[in-house]
């Protein structure tokens, strides 16, 4: 370990830069990706681990959680023979990444959706398929019939 000391973001660039290049261990958690690439465009040759892996290595209980003894386990992972890192991912393999994740998303909430409509209308008495395109061709159907008992805020809500 290099130094004992906090280091905010907006430094480490600066700090790292007037390093000489070295064995670097961080988390693979939220901006990891980022930093290794940074550090690593600096010449350091960054490691990154899950989590689960640097924990065994944490000295302290769950009450004497912080930073200086989350690097300190860092330190000693990161030199372990057997310690299995994360590939540093690329911009472009994180932009795939977050693209999958919002689709995946999206495709639950429209899930979501259209199971709560069709419950809504099962509250009427409307019995649609649970098909996505059925339900949305059913819908101007069912909004255009004034004689399905649909009350006409309700057919606001589903316009």
């Amino acid at each position: 370990m290099k130094a004992r000391k906090p280091l905010r973001r907006s430094r480490m660039v600066a700090y790292f830069s007037k390093l000489e290049p070295c064995l670097i261990g961080m988390e693979a958690c939220g901006s990891a990706h980022y930093w290794a690439r940074e550090l690593s465009k600096l010449g350091h040759d960054v490691r990154l681990m899950a989590p689960q892996f640097v924990k065994p290595y944490v000295k302290s209980n769950k009450n004497d959680a912080n930073d200086a003894n989350d690097a300190e386990a860092i330190c000693e992972a990161v030199g372990r023979p057997t310690m299995r890192f994360v590939a540093v991912k690329t911009v472009g393999q994180q932009v795939i990444q977050a693209e999958h994740r919002i689709r995946s998303r999206l495709i639950k909430s429209r899930t979501a959706l259209t199971n709560e409509i069709r419950g809504f209308l099962a509250e009427f008495g409307i019995a649609v398929s649970k098909s996505i395109g059925i339900l949305r061709k059913a819908l101007p159907e069912l909004l255009e019939d004034g004689e399905n008992g649909l009350p006409g805020n309700f057919r606001v809500l589903l316009a």
